[in-house]
């Protein structure tokens, strides 16, 4: 099982941003091969250290701390290589748009984002509390937004109920998804389970509809 430290001696807990000296610029390269190193480690099953990240980035062990204040937080962000942010369109069916957003296709949610690495970052999520906490704060909220968009636009539109707790609708509709990749264990393009879910969303989606009088 990969383990880390969580911090470095003299760093604050987890609520404390990256530390920069002021004046002095990144220099060019750097994030990319330190999240490579920490990335490689990670996928090789072996311990995530600094010393480690040193030896195989070529980065030294300031620069590291200069953008991630915590072993825990460069983690998070090695577990988050490769997965972007998408958008939903807020025109036409919001539902269909929500629909196509998570199926299968090359630029559908999370395509460009290894099983792999998906898979990894749940297991270490469910094992590290901590890291799991600066994962959500520092990726997984902020990729939110398209789902609040295209919640707020059916709001908007008269569609939805203005009652909604966009939050707790957000994390049905995500955990539609993650029932059938972590506890049924099925592939992320299994047509069954991909069905399953479109068709699970719909009978959410039927809950936050405005309910004629």
């Amino acid at each position: 099982m990969t383990s880390l430290p969580t911090e470095r001696p003299g760093v604050a807990a987890e609520r404390r941003g990256p530390r920069r000296r002021p004046g002095r610029p990144r220099a060019e390269g750097h994030d990319e091969r330190i999240l490579d190193a920490a990335v490689t480690l990670m996928e090789r099953g072996e311990e995530i250290t600094v010393s480690r990240v040193v030896d195989l980035s070529g980065v030294s062990r300031a620069a590291i701390y200069r953008r991630w204040p915590s072993m825990t937080h460069l983690l998070a962000a090695a577990l988050d290589r490769g997965r972007e942010p998408y958008v939903i369109p807020l025109d036409g069916d919001l539902l269909e748009n929500l629909l196509a957003a998570f199926t299968p296709a090359e630029q559908a949610a999370g395509r460009s984002y290894p099983e792999e690495r998906f898979r990894l970052r749940v297991r270490l999520a469910m094992t590290d509390r901590k890291l799991a906490q600066a994962y959500w704060r520092s990726h997984v909220a902020r990729r939110r937004g398209a789902l609040v968009a295209v919640l707020r636009a059916g709001i908007e539109r008269g569609e939805l109920r203005p009652d909604l707790d966009v939050d707790a609708c957000i994390d049905l509709v995500n955990g539609v998804f993650y029932y059938q990749y972590v506890v049924r264990g099925v592939r992320l393009d299994d047509p069954a389970a991909v069905a399953r879910c479109r068709e699970a969303v719909r009978v959410a989606w039927r809950g936050m509809t405005v309910t004629p009088d």
